[in-house]
């Protein structure tokens, strides 16, 4: 077991006026950050998991895979109403994911966002096609960043539309 009289003993040496101090590197420190979001992607995956079970999705989309390539992934319902944000909607944006939930994914835009980039995707929507976009989004606190998304439409089973999913990344 690690002996925190050693560690203790480094800081020491250090805080004081020696220049070749070895400060001893715990491993927990490299790595819980990525363990944390390692964790995040997991319960995101579970959410996404009972949702597909929820309302029987089509898809053929790995959404592990997803998780892990994507800054974040949305799933708004046929009415456009987020439903569900990954954990990652809030390093992309300030957002964090309960505070989108209920909002219309617009909530992301804003007087420098395309127009004409809106109407394609309006389009896509209202005919329940896949697009594929890099708009201008902004973060909570106003700053501006480019969103390269992806999204599909999802059917159940029965051919139903359900709900939408956007693959994004800060472009």
């Amino acid at each position: 077991m690690f002996d925190l009289n050693v560690y203790d003993k480094s800081v020491a040496l250090a805080n004081s006026k020696e220049r070749n101090a070895i400060m001893p590197l715990l491993s927990w420190d490299i790595y819980s950050v990525f363990f944390r979001n390692l964790k995040g992607v997991h319960a995101d995956f579970s959410h996404l998991e009972q949702m597909s079970s929820l309302y029987k999705w089509n898809l053929n989309l790995d959404l592990l895979k997803e998780l892990k390539d994507n800054d974040a992934i949305i799933v708004t319902n046929a009415d456009l109403k987020i439903e569900f944000a990954s954990q990652g909607i809030a390093a992309m944006s300030g957002y964090q994911p309960l505070e989108v939930v209920g909002n219309s994914p617009k909530m992301f835009q804003g007087k420098n966002t395309s127009v004409e980039k809106r109407a394609q995707i309006n389009l896509a929507i209202a005919t329940q096609k896949p697009f594929e976009a890099t708009l201008v989004n902004y973060k909570k606190n106003g700053e501006q960043y480019d969103c390269h998304i992806r999204s599909f439409p999802i059917f159940d089973k029965k051919g139903q539309l359900t709900h939408f999913i956007a693959l994004e990344k800060a472009a």
